[in-house]
């Protein structure tokens, strides 16, 4: 593994362990180099996934940037980061056991707003307002009344 601070091909690892419920290895590096500690984390991939644009272009599917989507729309919202991780990591094993390699964008933006409407509502309607392109305000009225029509049917099976 490279190292990220002096770019040396060589790390050690010092550590390793299970993260993510099981899901991936942390491994604690150190580079011989110039002594720099960083993590990694190791996780199983079933298959190259590739992400189809709605303008039709193909681009390798990236983790990473699905975490940082969540991540911001998350931004300021109190959510432990281990339950952020193992939502990234639900939606990504969903989109591998679909058995097809090739992803529409729109299938990956409707798993996040699945997830993230049981999650944190304010995130919900922060992914959407980019997700579904708002342009009004109007836009968001239109999710938040269907937040609360939504609470009132589970308060309504409640009792």
């Amino acid at each position: 593994m490279r190292c990220p601070f002096c770019g040396s091909p060589d790390s050690q690892v010092k550590d390793s362990r299970a993260a993510e419920d099981g899901i991936a290895i942390r491994r604690r590096r150190i580079c011989p180099d110039c002594n720099g500690r960083f993590t990694t984390f190791e996780r199983v991939q079933l298959r190259e996934l590739v992400v189809i644009k709605k303008s039709g272009r193909r681009v390798p599917f990236d983790r990473e940037k699905l975490a940082r989507s969540i991540r911001t729309a998350l931004r300021k919202r109190d959510a432990e980061p281990e339950r952020v991780e193992r939502m990234i990591s639900g939606i990504v094993r969903q989109l591998e056991s679909t058995g097809e390699a090739d992803v529409p964008s729109a299938a990956i933006g409707r798993l996040v707003m699945e997830a993230l409407l049981g999650f944190d509502d304010v995130a919900y309607v922060r992914f959407a307002s980019v997700y579904q392109d708002f342009q009004h305000a109007a836009d968001f009225a239109g999710v938040l009344g269907e937040l609360t029509a939504d609470e009132r049917v589970e308060a309504d099976d409640a009792n």
